[in-house]
Parts: structure tokens; sequence; C-alpha cells
């Protein structure tokens, strides 16, 4: 993938990467949004399954743009330990900023794998930050430790979209009963089979007579038909 050219407000490694608007781009009905979609804690942007997802949701939301980017401790090839979600929050809101200036009046989605999911929820909640709707793509509401970890779920005001394998341990999102918990709307995609990347076995697709990117193409066209309806 191409990286678009470097910005006077890009920060220090950061790594973006989405294309330049353009003509076309500018005459696109405002309705499409811009997608600022942030990776989970052990891969980059560049991984198979962010680009796989990256044009997934560009397809199925019809987005005038899907930006990735990586965080400082994954950028230029490095693989660091993840610091904690809330050390990562103004780096990250940093994208979404200049990502709404670049694309201005579009609804703005925020969406991640993992630990991104997490990090785009603590960034919706900011007062300067004006999301449409959240993707959390495998939101790891356990910790390691086992510590249910829905406090930002609980703040937020802007609408969310999980999805989640039903076999991903850290994901128990229906049955700690967190969404009748939480004051924003939501909604809940399950990939039968899925694990917390959302691979399904050989054994279970052959059980139930589907494929990988069956499923997967289910989740993408739920969370756009939630978006169509966190709109009216």
């Amino acid at each position: 993938m191409a990286s678009s050219p470097p910005s006077k407000r890009r920060r220090k490694g950061q790594t973006v990467v989405g294309e330049s608007p353009s003509k076309s781009t500018s005459t696109q009905e405002k309705s499409s949004p811009v997608v600022v979609f942030a990776h989970g804690a052990g891969a980059p942007s560049s991984s198979d399954w962010m680009i796989r997802w990256k044009e997934l949701l560009k397809k199925a939301l019809n987005a005038v743009e899907v930006v990735t980017f990586d965080y400082p401790y994954m950028s230029g090839g490095r693989r660091k330990v993840p610091p904690k979600a809330e050390k990562l929050v103004d780096f990250h809101s940093g994208v979404v900023k200049d990502a709404v200036s670049k694309y201005t009046g579009h609804p703005l989605i925020l969406a991640g794998k993992s630990m991104g999911s997490r990090v785009s929820c603590m960034v919706a909640a900011q007062e300067d930050i004006d999301a449409s709707l959240i993707v959390c793509l495998g939101y790891p509401l356990k910790g390691m430790n086992g510590a249910v970890r829905d406090e930002t779920l609980l703040r937020l005001k802007v609408p969310v979209m999980f999805v989640q394998g039903t076999k991903d341990g850290l994901c128990p999102l229906e049955k700690l009963g967190v969404q009748k918990k939480m004051k924003a709307m939501s909604g809940l995609h399950e990939i039968e089979g899925g694990d917390h990347s959302f691979k399904i076995s050989k054994k279970h697709l052959q059980t139930n007579g589907s494929t990988q990117e069956e499923a997967e193409d289910a989740a993408v066209q739920a969370i756009a038909s939630f978006f169509t309806r966190s709109l009216r």
C-alpha cells in the first residue's frame, strides 16, 4: 500500500496509510464516511489481516477513505511491548484530527482490532472528537488478569458496533451483559466459531457448509446496516 505524503502535522514516528484526496473524492457523497482503522497490539497496519479488513470495510461502508496507521511502538519495523492503552490516546487522536481535516464534512467512523478498538473508544469519548460510529473488532473486554474492562464503554454516547468470534475468550460481551448497561446505542454481530481474529476452523466451516470469506462478508454487511440505522 502506498503511504500518503508527509504532512506538517504528522507526529514523529507516525505512519499513516491512505490516499490523498483527489477531485473524485472531493465530489463523493458527503454521506460516505472516513474510517480511521487502528491495529491490534501484536501486528502493524501492514499485516495481512489489517489489509484485508481495510478493503472489506471500505467496500461495505462505501468509505471515502479508510486510514490506517501504526502506533509509535510499532513504527519503523520495531515491535516493542505495547504501552497501556491510555498512553496511546493522544497519538491516536492526532491521526483522527488529521483525517477529519482532510475529509471535511464526511461522517467519522473509528474502527479498531482488539487493543485498537479499545483505544478508539477512549478517543471517541473525548469532547473534541465528533464520531458517528465506533466499530470494535474483537473488543478485549477481559484483561490478562481476568478483570472486566468496561469503564470506557459505559461512558460512551457514540453508537458502537461489536463484532466478535464465538470462541473469543477476551470478548464475552453477551454473557457479561455489558451492552445492557451501556448508554450508547450498540449492536453485536457474532462470527460463529471465530477466534479473537475471527479465524474459523476448517472442521467448523465444513460442518456448516460455509467459508471464511462468507462469514467475514456477513460481518461487514452487519456493520454497514448498523451504520445506516445509527444515522437515522
